[in-house]
């Protein structure tokens, strides 16, 4: 049973909670095999900011929106970044772009030719100038590098590639800055993966130092993995940077946050509230990272918000005092049993009063229906570029 006094700082708790959104996620984007496009989608950055802005006009918890590089590029940075604050939201994370060109065939800072390698790595000091305009913590790496066949490069040599622009791209970051290094664990490279999992991205960290730490995408993992262990880890180390937040079947991560395994969701972000990690001034970002194809583009982010928001209510509601009482007794189902109390308490009407609290609608996705925006956006953008993976 849930005390008062402690109900009063679970809704403290979800009233600081902060979910960043990403700028692709309200484009044209989707699988790798076919795009599908949809009308209203954003024309320029501008306009992929002001659907982030509504997503937290309706939420209350989504103040940020990240950027992609160069989809996003624009002539004045900081012009962008006031548009935004207009709006009443902020740039986050600044996401860079090292696998869509030609020349990154055959991997980028990793690449066996050194004019590749010297194109990514200026490209990498280019988002943190585009840091400094914006005000930006956040740069965000992902690298595709990997070899298909053995023998293609050599490993290790690849590796020592990827540690020099690392370097060069950390002795870079201003005071205030960081860097966080994402990984995956396959696709486009089938063979080996220059950053493949958690651990590499680790030990990269550790040699970069304190600016450096990893961004946990819970899409790119082979079947079965405990991710919360990862976020256990990665938390006691002092390592844990960010999280790219969506959901998957197989293999990639291109739905809705908490649609594939919101038990999953749960226990990720129980060792998140176990780990006093939840609060903002811890300096965790709490990222979406998603494409929708054939779902409506701002429902579906708004969705996807409510179902972290949700995995988050259910983790602040478990019984850790009780909890571990019996783990230390050593009683296993009754540990079980606490854990999954709260998860399978149905947090939708506190979520709801707290949102009423706020002078938000209790249904952030009805409420987004209800206010025309939709039709508003589809008549206003009907013609012109749309923006999505090659803009």
């Amino acid at each position: 049973m849930i005390h008062v006094s402690d109900l009063t700082a679970v809704k403290s708790a979800l009233r600081a909670q902060r979910i960043e959104t990403p700028s692709w996620g309200y484009a044209n984007s989707g699988t790798r095999f076919k795009v599908f496009p949809q009308p209203g989608v954003p024309r320029t950055p501008e306009e992929k900011i002001a659907d982030a802005a509504t997503v937290h006009r309706f939420t209350g918890v989504a103040p940020s929106v990240a950027l992609h590089i160069p989809w996003d590029r624009v002539e004045d940075y900081g012009a962008l970044a006031r548009y935004a604050q207009d709006l009443g939201v902020e740039i986050g994370a600044i996401n860079t772009n090292v696998f869509q060109d030609e020349d990154y065939k055959l991997g980028s800072v990793t690449n066996p030719d050194p004019g590749v390698r010297r194109k990514a790595t200026d490209h990498l000091l280019e988002a943190i100038s585009i840091m400094d305009a914006t005000g930006s913590r956040d740069l965000k790496l992902w690298f595709s590098d990997g070899i298909n066949y053995p023998g293609q490069d050599d490993l290790r040599d690849r590796q020592d590639r990827l540690s020099a622009a690392l370097h060069e791209t950390y002795e870079r970051l201003g005071d205030g800055q960081r860097m966080l290094l994402e990984y995956k664990l396959f696709e486009p490279a089938f063979y080996a993966t220059d950053i493949p999992d958690w651990g590499t991205s680790y030990a990269h960290c550790l040699e970069l130092g304190p600016k450096a730490t990893v961004c946990i995408d819970t899409g790119h993992h082979a079947p079965g993995t405990n991710i919360e262990f990862i976020v256990a880890f990665l938390l006691r180390a002092g390592k844990l940077g960010a999280f790219d937040f969506n959901s998957r079947f197989y293999a990639d991560d291109d739905l809705m946050a908490g649609a594939a395994d919101p038990f999953q969701l749960f226990r990720i972000m129980y060792e998140i509230v176990r780990g006093d990690a939840l609060d903002p001034s811890y300096g965790i970002s709490f990222m979406l990272d998603q494409c929708h194809n054939i779902e409506r583009k701002i429902p579906a982010i708004i969705r996807s918000v409510m179902n972290v928001q949700e995995a988050t209510a259910k983790a602040l509601l478990v019984d850790r005092d009780a909890l571990r009482t019996a783990q230390r007794a050593g009683n296993v189902l009754e540990a079980n049993a606490i854990l999954m109390d709260a998860y399978n308490t149905d947090v939708r009407p506190l979520l709801a009063e707290l949102r009423e609290e706020a002078g938000l609608d209790p249904d952030p996705v009805a409420a987004y229906h209800r206010s025309g925006y939709q039709q508003q956006i589809e008549a206003e953008r009907a013609d012109g570029r749309q923006a999505g993976w090659g803009a």
